[in-house]
């Protein structure tokens, strides 16, 4: 197959199959995560978030909301929102995905 007819490499939504984020928008492999490793992402969709909360993770206190797939509800991992420490500020605004809630696909 030609190199142009190959489409971005996507991830979904490991339940349903919903169409969450690409692979492009991965700025992070070693994340954390309470079911193991995640990634960190740039963008995502299709999904909705829950009710901002303050929670102290493994790099000190956050702003986050959860982040749930839209079509089946699943939880899917986090948004930054707000960080309080200077060296985190980087995270705000963007996604971490746990690596077992999300299936590879076109890829």
């Amino acid at each position: 197959m030609a190199d142009w007819m190959i489409g971005p490499r996507l991830y979904n939504c490991y339940k349903c199959g919903n169409m969450i984020c690409r692979h492009d928008d991965s700025i992070s492999k070693i994340f954390q995560a309470s079911h193991g490793r995640a990634f960190l992402f740039t963008h995502v969709q299709n999904v909705v978030d829950g009710p901002e909360e303050d929670r102290q993770l493994m790099t000190g206190l956050q702003t986050v909301t959860d982040v749930y797939c839209s079509d089946c509800g699943e939880l899917l991992g986090w948004r930054y929102i707000k960080a309080y420490e200077e060296l985190q500020k980087y995270k705000e605004g963007k996604i971490v995905l746990e690596r077992l809630k999300i299936a590879k696909e076109s890829w």
